[in-house]
């Protein structure tokens, strides 16, 4: 769980385009960056690195494997859609990350507004927007714990992304996937609480960020 050989499968990480910080230790972080590593190279996913996966890696990261590198998604070529039930239908050839996010956005779709709710337990009665936005993220292993809003200012990468954006500041935060906007509020329901929309919200002062490679 941790020294060398943890090292070395961080910087390999790295090298295959899943940013990791080399510091020894098999922590929560390194273990979902596993995680994505292993959907990428569809393996059984689990977040270990047994001595079979750790030779592949070895193998795609020294060999140059096409897909190993930190690339883009491909752009998408058409949004996802929001259906009657108000949960999102992902685009056709949506990357895997992508599908996970609305996936696990659609499982909270409904629940109430609740301050704080998320933050304690994944599962809750009730989710607050940074909440919302943490457990859709969690779906596809872009974070490991919920986080706030001020905390979304500094994840990822700067700027819009291709898939996935998530807008930030000190009170408030939300995401866009796939064209859709997952958000607790600025919707046309008479109640608050995590849902889609296909309305865009003003977003001057936000911070935008975006998870590498989407």
């Amino acid at each position: 769980m941790k020294g060398t050989d943890v090292r070395v499968l961080q910087g390999f990480l790295t090298k295959a385009g899943i940013k990791t910080a080399v510091d020894g230790r098999y922590g929560p972080k390194t273990t979902s960056n596993v995680r994505r590593w292993e959907r990428r190279a569809n393996l059984p996913i689990d977040g270990r690195m047994p001595k079979t996966e750790a030779a592949t890696l070895r193998m795609q990261v020294e060999q140059g494997v096409a897909g190993t590198q930190s690339v883009p998604a491909p752009a998408p070529t058409a949004n996802a859609t929001l259906g009657a039930d108000g949960k999102a239908i992902a685009p056709v050839g949506a990357p895997p990350e992508v599908v996970a996010v609305i996936a696990a956005a659609n499982e909270i779709v409904g629940k109430p507004y609740k301050y704080g709710g998320g933050h304690g337990d994944w599962e809750d009665s009730g989710y607050d927007c940074s909440g919302s936005e943490s457990y859709a993220l969690h779906g596809a292993d872009l974070v490991s714990r919920p986080l706030n809003s001020s905390e979304f200012m500094s994840w990822g990468e700067p700027g819009e992304g291709q898939w996935i954006t998530s807008y930030a500041h000190g009170g408030h935060s939300f995401l866009v996937v796939a064209g859709l906007r997952f958000d607790t509020g600025y919707n046309d329901s008479s109640s608050s609480g995590p849902k889609w929309s296909t309305k865009m919200r003003p977003t001057d002062g936000f911070t935008v960020r975006h998870p590498q490679g989407l």
